[in-house]
């Protein structure tokens, strides 16, 4: 993307986003993980089954933990195309696609074109990015809101149909994943006034109207909350009665995990996201150190010149994120398109002869460390799924990574940039079509559920037993599941019913005096708990655990 000739530069950035793009949709068809995937699955093919909007329900129980907006979506996609994986993770990679488009504008807007290109790359090859439009839960939603809202807030001033937008996409924010969703919208507006001194602009009647506009926009949310719980003080949540939605909405789902005193707890580490942010933004998360000390420092000297929206919108989030006592990686999602624009930033102003070589130093380290961790992880898992037609893909990308850059730009920092794409490009095509499509074999809820499909001509009833897996069979069985307690107990179909638990299980029941014809076996793991011993072929056998489907005859 040599400088000299932009047309051109344009041209490969528009090709590498495509790219980009493509590998974000690899993992499209790659089976939903659990639990948290195969749940929320399962809870929007209730609500679209149901043709009930209003209630959320969870193995035939009222579910209070996240608002409804995701599945809604979720369960009107499945409406369209049927209860399969894409229908699930489709309308996920959609809403992060339209962050990434925000991005872009937000970036273009703060700086220039170049720097809003930049930064949807970086968004788009953003590690857990990536991952999280494999692994689709509430993230990729409220990325995709929460730049929106800021990009319209932004423009807001004097313009009321840009109010408008940012209002209601900050309320589909609030509805996806609760009142900490303000946060970083809030925070990028309001820090960004504070920081250069515009008081008056904190006080703009706007902000009043918004702030009814969004109470207005959120209605549908409180309705369904009130019409579940709030009039049902009969209703055993969180093992105890008068349980309140709005009060779970407005409290305890966010702000009560970030003081410890809701129903959901955890324990905190205030170096998490640090740490985290190291392997989640690869491969750029090195060089985002640098942009935000560097961002900090420029910025000091020239305050008012300086835009702070995304600086404060991130940090401020980082920072909250890190005191609260419930921590999980894909929280930080929300801000990379922040972090994006902050490293794509500097990036395109960076002209010093000396930072620029550390910062070549810096990512070549990076890259080919990243490329060295996946041949280690190919020699040790040995993954099935490996075919020539990925391995035809992969040698084009490397080669792709080594001669390309040279080829289209006498840049160093566009160099730099097109070499760790390319370098991600061939990270995540190997990791969606090759590791995760042969770790989702050892989900044998799936699977189990697929074979049973397939295998049930008589349209016997299928059982299994509760543990922390039944989320993956809820979903992909035609049938309905039945079920019952892990100790065996509850509410069985007449025999003959087809039952899916464990081997042991299995047996204790045949020593019972069951009559169990054994159909099929299956191996499985709780793949979103890697361990070395699992990754390694050799070892993998004293991880898992043999599951069972088999028919219980009278």
């Amino acid at each position: 993307m040599d400088k000299q000739n932009p047309a051109i530069a344009a041209k490969w950035l528009y090709l590498f986003i495509g790219i980009a793009i493509a590998v974000n949709f690899s993992g499209l068809f790659v089976p939903i993980t659990g639990p948290d995937g195969t749940l929320y699955a399962s809870i929007a093919k209730t609500m679209a089954q149901r043709n009930d909007f209003v209630e959320l329900f969870a193995y035939g129980k009222d579910w209070l933990d996240k608002p409804h907006f995701p599945f809604w979506i979720t369960a009107f996609s499945f409406k369209l195309f049927g209860f399969t994986t894409w229908a699930y993770k489709l309308p996920g990679i959609l809403f992060l696609l339209m962050g990434a488009l925000y991005t872009y504008l937000f970036g273009k807007a703060l700086y220039n074109k170049q720097t809003g290109l930049w930064a949807v790359l970086i968004l788009l090859t953003a590690q857990h990015i990536v991952l999280s439009n494999n692994d689709v839960r509430a993230e990729p939603y409220l990325t995709g809101l929460i730049i929106a809202a800021v990009y319209h807030l932004h423009k807001a001033n004097g313009n009321y149909w840009q109010l408008l937008w940012g209002c209601l996409f900050t309320a589909c924010a609030i509805m996806t994943k609760g009142m900490f969703a303000i946060i970083p919208i809030g925070g990028a507006i309001a820090g960004h006034f504070i920081i250069t001194g515009q008081w008056k602009q904190l006080f703009n009647l706007r902000w009043l109207i918004a702030i009814v506009l969004v109470l207005i926009f959120i209605l549908p949310e409180l309705y369904c909350l009130n019409q579940q719980f709030d009039l049902h003080s009969e209703k055993l949540i969180f093992d105890r009665h008068n349980v309140s939605g709005m009060r779970f909405f407005f409290w305890d789902s966010q702000f009560g995990r970030f003081f410890n005193t809701g129903p959901i707890k955890g324990n905190g580490d205030p170096t998490f996201f640090i740490h985290t942010t190291l392997w989640a933004f690869l491969p750029w998360s090195l060089l985002l150190f640098v942009a935000i000390y560097q961002f900090i420092k420029k910025g000091s000297k020239q305050i008012k010149a300086t835009e702070w929206y995304c600086i404060c919108g991130s940090l401020l989030t980082f920072v909250l994120f890190s005191a609260s006592k419930f921590q999980l990686p894909h929280y930080l999602n929300i801000v990379y398109p922040f972090f994006a624009i902050i490293t794509a930033q500097y990036l395109c102003n960076l002209v010093e002869i000396s930072s620029i070589k550390v910062i070549r130093g810096i990512q070549m380290v990076v890259i080919w460390l990243l490329l060295v961790v996946i041949g280690v992880l190919h020699y040790f898992y040995q993954p099935e799924t490996f075919t020539i037609a990925i391995a035809i893909c992969l040698f084009i990308l490397l080669i792709a990574l080594v001669f390309l850059p040279q080829a289209i730009t006498s840049n160093t920092i566009s160099k730099i940039v097109l070499r760790t794409l390319l370098a991600s490009f061939f990270i995540n095509v190997y990791l969606n079509m090759v590791f995760y499509s042969s770790l989702l074999h050892y989900q044998s809820g799936s699977g189990a559920a697929m074979f049973i499909n397939q295998n049930n001509p008589k349209n016997l009833p299928v059982v299994q037993l509760k543990d922390d897996y039944v989320s993956a069979m809820n979903f992909y069985s035609n049938a309905p599941v039945i079920t019952v307690n892990e100790d065996v107990t509850g509410n069985y179909p007449p025999k003959p019913f087809i039952l899916y638990t464990t081997k042991d299980k299995v047996n204790d029941l045949a020593a019972k005096g069951w009559k169990i014809q054994p159909i099929k076996i299956f191996q499985r793991y709780w793949i979103s708990r890697l361990k070395p011993s699992f990754l390694n072929k050799s070892t993998r056998a004293n991880e898992l655990t043999e599951t069972e489907v088999v028919i219980v005859n009278p």
